[in-house]
């Protein structure tokens, strides 16, 4: 698979992991993993599709529908594997930002590898669980109006991660849609993006 590595100039304060939404690994998420190297993070970002990219709705619904669930989790072990080789965080636990779809399988992998994930950034995105392992503390952006997140689902995330003991800290931004930290994308909100990415930064610094 294709990953994208974006390292400091500098010793990494800590290694994070960027799943990209159902566009694919685009130049936005790219220059997120840049972004968050020029605050001394090392960053990598798993290409969950091989390559392929969508720019409109349509084509994203119909590569999100030929993702094999049994191939995505074996990538994204193999990047947990990747970064956590690195020498410069060998032996660290690492955070992981995950976008819309890349949240779910954010959320997925804080389940499956509690022991390694001790940040978890969530984007617009959900899914159930127990989250019953030690570790990660969580935090999550979501739009006002989003028509793919219902409020329902994230107060119930909510209530599960707090349940099962974790720090947890949910934002809801004002004015926003989905996809709103993207600047690529209609919905892109210039304020809600900004603040969203201060607290994400201190949240890492917090953390890892």
């Amino acid at each position: 698979m294709s990953n994208y590595l974006a390292k400091p100039k500098l010793t990494p304060r800590g290694g994070v992991l960027v799943f990209h939404a159902w566009w694919g690994l685009n130049a936005s998420f790219k220059g997120l993993c840049d972004r968050l190297a020029d605050e001394g993070f090392l960053a990598l970002a798993p290409d969950l599709y091989q390559g392929k990219i969508a720019t409109t709705i349509p084509e994203a619904k119909k590569l999100r529908t030929k993702m094999k669930r049994d191939i995505v989790s074996s990538e994204i072990l193999q990047a947990v594997e990747h970064l956590c080789a690195q020498a410069a965080i060998q032996g660290q636990p690492i955070g992981v930002i995950g976008f819309s779809l890349g949240a779910y399988w954010a959320l997925w992998l804080a389940e499956q590898k509690p022991e390694v994930i001790a940040a978890t950034v969530l984007f617009y995105g959900s899914r159930g669980g127990k989250y019953t392992g030690k570790s990660s503390a969580f935090l999550g952006h979501f739009a006002e109006a989003d028509q793919y997140v219902a409020e329902s689902g994230r107060k119930k995330l909510e209530k599960s991660l707090k349940a099962a003991g974790h720090e947890v800290a949910f934002h809801v931004y004002p004015g926003s849609g989905h996809w709103f930290f993207e600047n690529d994308r209609p919905a892109f909100n210039p304020e809600a993006a900004a603040l969203a990415w201060d607290r994400t930064l201190a949240f890492l610094n917090a953390h890892l």
